[in-house]
């Protein structure tokens, strides 16, 4: 069994309920933002699902320039500010530069390490001297052992309160397949709790030329098998309309499926 992180009113890992992390890909404008963070809280609420809400104010790791990436560091996060204001929900977001660890570190409770950059010592440094909570997406390129030197380095500047994110991995181009093993592997070599990103997981990056696909068809299913085999939490993209989503509109869920899935999550979970 992981270790138990305590983010203020919610518990991850340990013996603790399967936690939902959700929200768009990336902020669109305040209004899109608020009304997913509304549809999350209140669905979540009614299924009493522990909630942490996820938005990015930038993409930095986008396949093509012309790429939307958000309204970058000032305003997107004094959106997701208000958004945590207004619905008194936890935020989780992701940062790609030391110089925005210190300002973000002010309004997330969670600050996220892309999977890009999670060997970037310094960073993870930076972000772990916040003494926040850490999520650390797995790399599409490491193997699930490997996360133990990352989280080593979480653990060197004093800060325990880590989560690590499987998200899939590369396999071929354009192409990224899932080894549920790493979820325990992880687990059992760390002792951190362990997310399953379903929506990045079935992404196809860079595969439709300029930008990355998606076959979202397939996340409720990885989902449903990521609890199955011990997952402390399940992270989720959604939008209203994921066909007009301005970021990884493939690979996101609609809203409206959500509550069905998640159900089916939280009996699994109870099971397991």
């Amino acid at each position: 069994m992981t270790k138990m992180v305590k983010i203020e009113n919610i518990s991850v890992g340990g013996a603790s309920p399967l936690v939902l992390i959700s929200g768009p890909c990336v902020i669109e404008d305040y209004k899109t933002t608020y009304d997913i963070a509304l549809y999350l809280k209140t669905l979540t609420q009614d299924l009493d699902m522990p909630f942490i809400f996820k938005a990015s104010y930038d993409k930095a790791n986008r396949t093509s320039v012309n790429a939307f990436r958000g309204p970058g560091v000032k305003q997107g996060l004094e959106i997701l500010d208000a958004v945590k204001k207004e619905l008194k929900i936890m935020i989780l977001s992701d940062v790609h530069q030391l110089s925005e660890v210190e300002q973000a570190s002010q309004v997330l409770d969670i600050i996220q390490v892309p999977a890009f950059l999670c060997r970037q010592t310094d960073l993870i440094f930076e972000v772990a001297k916040t003494g926040k909570t850490v999520n650390i997406k797995k790399g599409q390129f490491l193997a699930p052992w490997d996360t133990a030197n990352i989280i080593e380095k979480v653990l060197s500047v004093g800060n325990e309160r880590v989560l690590i994110t499987e998200r899939g991995t590369m396999f071929g181009y354009n192409n990224l397949v899932v080894d549920f093993r790493g979820i325990k592997i992880m687990q059992d070599t760390t002792g951190c709790p362990v997310i399953f990103d379903a929506t990045h997981s079935v992404q196809l990056p860079g595969g439709s030329g300029k930008s990355s696909g998606g076959q979202r068809e397939f996340a409720p299913i990885l989902a449903r098998a990521s609890v199955a085999a011990g997952a402390d939490g399940v992270f989720l993209e959604v939008h209203k309309d994921p066909d007009a989503a301005l970021c990884d509109g493939p690979n996101s869920l609609r809203l409206d499926d959500l509550g069905p899935l998640l159900s089916q999550l939280k009996e699994l979970k109870s099971i397991i």
